[in-house]
């Protein structure tokens, strides 16, 4: 088995180009919670400098609670929003010579599409709207998004997370929980490991905006590596796809 390494970019100012050689996967903010022109030219600069590939990282349009709340939208508007983000991404790549790879929803969006199926469909049609190619969807293993993304023949990337701690039932512990951040890097890299070496998902993210997510990225990258779990070429790119619907 091996799995990809995503990270979280494209939100804030700065961040650092380490971050960028150490995914295989990055998930740049298309406007929803963070960024913007400017920042989504640099972000796929930087992946097409690096080599990993370009997944769309929409997201309720909440710049003020940075994309971590649920919000009462109705599902019309919210379809609208998505369409627009992932629609910006995909031309600002176009133009820049590359494509989308994939699209992975954040934050508060990306718990509420798993759990409530109506906007599961929602999210999936505006993701499709938007782009002409059939993007990997990487999301939660199970629930209602992974159902909505197989039953279309589309593929489905199975996350799991490296920086965020999980209860006893294998639930991600919430954001505002104590110790929902991991922050120790050796403390990610076993996590990785252990998610890695389950077979149950496709990928394992770091967030990059986690404390010392350079640092972290790197241990995790290579732990997985060390251990043939990360079968990255010299672009970073892992050669497996997920499985197919």
């Amino acid at each position: 088995m091996s799995v990809d390494l995503n990270i979280d970019l494209g939100e804030l100012p700065d961040e650092p180009e380490e971050l960028y050689a150490a995914a295989t996967v990055v998930n740049l903010a298309c406007g929803g919670h963070a960024g913007d022109v400017a920042s989504m030219e640099r972000s796929v600069a930087l992946a097409m400098r690096y080599g990993p590939r370009i997944a769309a990282h929409p997201s309720y349009p909440d710049r003020e609670q940075f994309g971590r709340a649920r919000m009462a939208i109705p599902v019309d508007m919210l379809f609208e929003s998505l369409v627009a983000q992932v629609t910006m991404l995909s031309m600002i790549s176009q133009e820049m010579g590359t494509a989308l790879w994939g699209a992975k929803l954040h934050g508060a969006l990306y718990h509420a599409a798993s759990e409530d199926p109506q906007l599961a469909a929602a999210v999936l049609d505006a993701v499709v709207t938007a782009s002409s190619d059939k993007l990997v969807i990487v999301g939660p293993a199970g629930g209602h998004l992974e159902t909505a993304v197989r039953t279309r023949h589309l593929r489905y990337a199975r996350e799991g997370f490296a920086d965020r701690s999980y209860d006893e039932q294998g639930q991600i512990v919430a954001r505002g929980t104590p110790g929902d951040v991991i922050t120790d890097p050796v403390g990610c890299a076993e996590q990785a490991l252990r998610l890695a070496r389950r077979g149950d998902f496709d990928t394992i993210c770091v967030h990059g905006d986690t404390p010392s997510a350079v640092v972290i990225a790197r241990e995790v990258r290579a732990a997985l590596q060390r251990n043939a779990l990360l079968e990255a070429d010299d672009e970073g790119r892992v050669s497996r796809e997920p499985a197919p619907p």
